[in-house]
């Protein structure tokens, strides 16, 4: 069965030690905790969309090693299709993340197999396309040219932050990042929602026809046809923010491709997020769709001037 949603992206096995504060250069500390988790923002996004009710597919490189086929493993058994995740001769990647008392989170990741992945064409069909930055961006466009020739939208998260080529910019139907990542493209401050309105605005004059920040407690911020948006956040206690901005890429997506609006599509990708941040880990944080029963309902949203 063609799956609604093809993610071209990394996969990662998440080396994560949980620590009361982060060291200082040069200093030694004692962790609290370590576990291994499967993780790759293309791979997490992936996780988010079937946990959210689609169709998913991914398309991805990993090790000849026993952290290769534990990660191939876990998607499989939430119903990804695995056939075109490839094993090459090199490491699979991997992700050192140190995670807070105050639940932030520190990466540092070593791509390893993600370098050789390659955009094949016969493995590219779908409804939406969903592109990161962790894998070679030659690919990332190739992908993004050969789905979107063939009338799917494309949905790209530029993180973590890196220079998009102008051809892609020409390709994205949906741009979706944090504010770091905001403040980075757009070449000005993102502190709040008006920061980011302003932000998310001017990166529309490139391609996309929307554009979307996320600014944590801040809310969600929103640029389209119709205007600038903020949408409130929930709060809650977090635990860690691993994972949290593609499981909102994947509950966002997830409701697009089941026909709902680009505004309800936010609002779901918020309680998911949500949830995500009361949980440890990468994946193993990914809410499924029936638990959003039990989180609050995110208000609607406010008008933002448009720059």
């Amino acid at each position: 069965m063609t799956p609604e949603i093809v993610v071209f992206g990394s996969m990662n096995m998440d080396l994560v030690v949980r620590v009361a504060r982060a060291p200082r250069g040069g200093e030694t500390l004692h962790g609290l905790s370590f576990f291994t988790n499967p993780g790759g923002k293309g791979a997490n996004q992936a996780v988010a969309c079937a946990r959210q009710g689609a169709r998913v597919a991914m398309v991805g490189c990993v090790g000849e090693d026993d952290f290769g086929k534990t990660l191939r493993n876990a998607l499989a058994a939430d119903g990804i299709a695995v056939a075109h995740v490839r094993a090459a001769e090199a490491s699979t990647g991997v992700a050192v993340v140190m995670v807070d008392a105050a639940g932030e989170n520190r990466i540092t990741i070593v791509p390893g197999a993600n370098d050789l992945l390659k955009a094949d064409p016969e493995a590219l069909a779908g409804q939406f396309l969903l592109l990161q930055c962790e894998v070679p961006m030659a690919e990332v466009v190739l992908a993004a040219r050969a789905m979107r020739a063939k009338g799917a939208t494309v949905v790209m998260n530029p993180a973590p932050v890196c220079r998009l080529p102008d051809e892609l910019w020409s390709l994205i139907d949906i741009l979706v990042m944090n504010e770091i990542e905001a403040a980075e493209l757009a070449g000005r401050p993102v502190a709040d929602p008006a920061g980011a309105a302003a932000a998310a605005y001017s990166l529309r004059r490139r391609g996309p026809s929307t554009a979307i920040v996320t600014l944590g407690s801040q809310g969600v911020v929103v640029a389209d046809d119709s205007g600038c948006r903020h949408f409130p956040a929930l709060a809650v206690q977090v635990v860690d923010t691993t994972a949290a901005g593609d499981t909102f890429i994947g509950a966002l997506c997830a409701a697009r491709v089941a026909g709902h609006s680009m505004d309800a599509a936010v609002m779901r990708g918020i309680q998911a997020a949500t949830l995500c941040v009361t949980r440890a880990g990468a994946q193993a944080s990914i809410p499924r769709l029936r638990e959003l029963e039990d989180v609050q309902q995110v208000a609607s949203p406010s008008a933002l001037a448009c720059p």
